[in-house]
């Protein structure tokens, strides 16, 4: 699997979003990390081990503690993947806003021709 794929794969769990949102705040320990989830730990464990891979946390060790903390960078390469396609989305808007704005235009004589003969 490419590397993309490995992070949009890691990102398609809501319990690992929750993960590197609570990272984005700075380090915690697994215990901090699994302190919100009715799950296991080692359940905890296996998501922290999809992000590891992945490579939106690393881990270091600190006397018995091993940290993690977030990896912006493999995020950021998601966001400039996507963002590619802003311009593309806009235009749609864009045409879905005069699409609608001609409708409302259409509506609006139309009511004002019926309140005439009527």
């Amino acid at each position: 699997m490419d590397d993309l794929s490995t992070t949009f794969a890691a990102l398609a769990d809501p319990t690992r979003r929750a993960i590197l949102a609570r990272l984005a705040a700075g380090e915690a320990t697994v215990k901090e990390l699994s302190e919100p989830f009715s799950i296991s730990a080692p359940a905890i464990t296996k998501h922290l081990k999809v992000l590891e891979n992945a490579r939106l946390i690393s881990r270091t060790r600190e006397a018995q503690w091993r940290p993690c903390k977030l990896e912006a960078a493999r995020l950021k390469e998601v966001s400039e993947w996507i963002e590619r396609f802003r311009a593309s989305w806009e235009q749609s808007f864009d045409r879905l806003d005069d699409f609608l704005s001609q409708l409302h235009k259409k509506e609006s004589k139309h009511a004002r021709k019926k309140r005439r003969k009527g």
